[in-house]
């Protein structure tokens, strides 16, 4: 590391979640505006990362031309080192948090929060929930990773999936993403679509066994094995000439905090169906017929999703329009640099403070 840390971002988690997308793609871009340490688990782009003691040794004197250094945290386990090293410790540091979450949060979780220095919310429904909030920054798609392809009939062939296209769905396979709800709907969809092939990128935890089964039973059913394949997590560096290859990301969770995926999506190209949940409603610009990105269906109701989804691919010309929309707002509105910035000035009105 050339200079001494201002500022130490946290990644404790070992999976690669949504949490990690955002904090790998900012994380990026800081490093080469400010004095920036990664702490606890590797992130593609970002500085080797440092364990939590070094990163403790290096918070007992701030650089020299900051009253502080900065911890920024977006997790339980995160906030409460980052608690434990101010106000035990008694550091010179301050706490800032990042909040995604459109729900009340837990008692724990609650109390945490209320020992941050300050608070970014990820939306004004996510502000709602939590005290202190300086600023809402949505999150952005790192543009420099995530384009559409010159040609998506090449893309998708080097995948190996049959087909000539794919519609993709991206995140966990449990119930609270709607797993399910997306299996349903191209049960109902892909006898529509002939050239299409399903396919789901995302990990199967143990916990969640049972829950896969059922829907491995179910596609079986429906005599769609071929046509809906689960590819287990992808890695966060393969995902973007996966999504090239497709024609379209639905996701349909029962709950989501922000939802990244259909923005990294768009930035490819590919219009988007999502359930009323999350940030989706917002990025995707349903309100205006003429700059939509996509669609927003009722949470749970995979038949909607599954007629949007055949109107979508069945009409080239509405397809050229969205998928034309969708990387238009990715670029124009949600551009990684643009979070990164807003983060920036966030900790400049902290030091300053």
């Amino acid at each position: 590391m050339n200079q001494k840390p201002a500022v130490f971002v946290t990644n404790f988690n070992p999976r690669f979640t949504g949490v990690s997308a955002t904090t790998a793609a900012v994380c990026k871009i800081q490093k080469s505006q400010l004095g920036v340490a990664l702490v606890g688990r590797p992130l593609s782009g970002c500085p080797s990362p440092l364990n939590k003691r070094k990163a403790i040794a290096l918070s007992k004197m701030p650089p020299a031309d900051k009253p502080f250094n900065i911890w920024h945290v977006r997790r339980n386990s995160e906030m409460q080192l980052a608690i434990f090293a101010r106000d035990i410790l008694k550091l010179p540091i301050k706490i800032v948090f990042t909040s995604a979450a459109q729900r009340q949060h837990s008692a724990w979780p609650r109390w945490l929060i209320s020992r941050m220095d300050v608070v970014i919310a990820t939306s004004e429904e996510a502000a709602s929930f939590v005290p202190n909030v300086v600023s809402v920054i949505p999150h952005g798609v790192d543009l420099d990773r995530f384009s559409p392809s010159k040609d998506q009939r090449v893309s998708w062939s080097k995948t190996g999936i049959p087909g000539e296209y794919g519609i993709i769905n991206v995140g966990r396979v449990r119930p609270e993403k709607g797993t399910d709800l997306f299996v349903e709907a191209m049960i109902d969809a892909l006898p529509q679509l002939p050239k299409a092939t399903a396919i789901i990128a995302g990990a199967t935890k143990p916990k969640d066994r049972s829950f896969r089964n059922e829907l491995d039973a179910r596609i079986k059913q429906a005599g769609l094995t071929e046509r809906i394949k689960f590819l287990g997590e992808i890695p966060s560096q393969d995902l973007p000439a996966l999504l090239q290859g497709c024609k379209a990301l639905v996701a349909l969770p029962r709950y989501e905090g922000f939802g990244l995926t259909p923005l990294e999506g768009m930035a490819c190209g590919l219009p988007i169906v999502a359930s009323k949940t999350g940030y989706f409603e917002e990025f995707l610009n349903t309100s205006d017929q003429e700059e939509a990105c996509g669609t927003i269906v009722p949470i749970e109701d995979y038949q909607t999703a599954s007629k949007e989804i055949v109107a979508l691919l069945s009409n080239h010309k509405l397809f050229s329009k969205l998928s034309e929309n969708a990387i238009n707002q990715a670029q124009q509105k949600y551009n990684v640099l643009e979070e990164a910035n807003a983060i920036n000035k966030v900790y400049e009105n902290l030091w300053n403070s």
